[in-house]
């Protein structure tokens, strides 16, 4: 058997060296995604943008008032490109999330359930023994926990749901957000009736697209996900992945409760409650990029 690897204070989550590689892999680019959502997007809003009336003209939009924000997009596209291409870099780090932790919960739950199944027909043996000890009971263990490990989509229900619900918000998400980008950069500065009327009605749905539909699948992700992770809780996971499986509860919650919000007043294209949705967001795929990039061998 080759090399094994497991979660952090936690003997029950082997892996395979390849696949080691890549979790940590992806931790470190879930840890910069989170830091540029937290971090980088709001101090290039306030240090670089704040000085050119950025935030005054992004207001106004909330109530169906666009020139002045295409006025600033058509003086500040570089400056505007560069914000966005931030946020949408942040989120593209994320593509692989989705599945990375699916195929941990799938094979920590795999490996858990036979371990309580060996534990439990250890018991029983030892039981028979007692019982009639001219009499062994012998059993060929066909199970390879490698080959659960390498084959995690044979996990059902919530978690490969949640797999694919988060795969498609990011893609909504990157989708909405780089044609939106590239909508406004076109039609910045432009002042005729008939391109104001044309931003007045695509402006909210690519703000419904990116901000409801995007982050909406991707608050579901963590509500499927946050629940696979306490459905068991301590029995299969250590305590730290059982608080994370918490936050990630709430976290989606946030989320979907933004997403709401949104489709409710589509005009308004950051609220103040998408932008604490996101902090949170951020924050959590911290907390998971650092507990990737932690694993380690099984001693």
């Amino acid at each position: 058997m080759g090399p094994i690897f497991v979660i952090h204070n936690h003997k029950g989550f082997s892996m395979k060296r390849s696949l080691l590689a890549r979790l940590r892999s992806n931790g470190f680019n879930y840890l910069i995604s989170g830091l540029i959502l937290l971090l980088g997007v709001p101090l290039y809003q306030v240090l670089i943008l704040g000085s050119t009336g950025f935030s005054s003209a992004l207001d106004e939009t909330g109530s169906g008032r666009y020139a002045a924000y295409l006025i600033w997009i058509s003086t500040h596209s570089l400056l505007f490109v560069i914000y966005r291409v931030l946020l949408l870099g942040a989120f593209f780090l994320l593509l692989t999330f989705p599945f990375a932790l699916q195929r941990i919960i799938v094979a920590q739950e795999l490996l858990g359930l036979q371990e309580r199944a060996e534990t439990q027909a250890s018991e029983d043996n030892a039981i028979d023994t007692t019982a009639n000890p001219d009499t062994i009971e012998t059993e060929d263990d066909t199970t390879d926990s490698d080959d659960m490990t390498e084959h995690p989509w044979r996990g059902k229900g919530f978690v490969v749901l949640a797999g694919w619900a988060g795969l498609l918000g990011l893609a909504i998400y990157l989708i909405g957000g780089a044609l939106s980008t590239g909508y406004f950069v076109l039609v910045g500065g432009s002042t005729g009736s008939a391109i104001h009327n044309s931003v007045t009605v695509l402006a909210p749905i690519f703000t419904i697209i990116t901000n409801a539909v995007g982050t909406g699948l991707l608050g579901l992700a963590c509500l499927f996900f946050g629940a696979m992770i306490v459905r068991t809780g301590k029995i299969f996971w250590p305590d730290s992945w059982v608080f994370f499986g918490y936050t990630a509860l709430f976290v989606g919650a946030i989320l979907c409760i933004s997403a709401v919000a949104v489709v409710s007043a589509a005009g308004i294209g950051q609220s103040t409650l998408t932008t604490i949705a996101t902090w949170l967001l951020a924050i959590w795929i911290i907390w998971l990029g650092c507990m990737l990039i932690r694993l380690k061998p099984e001693p």
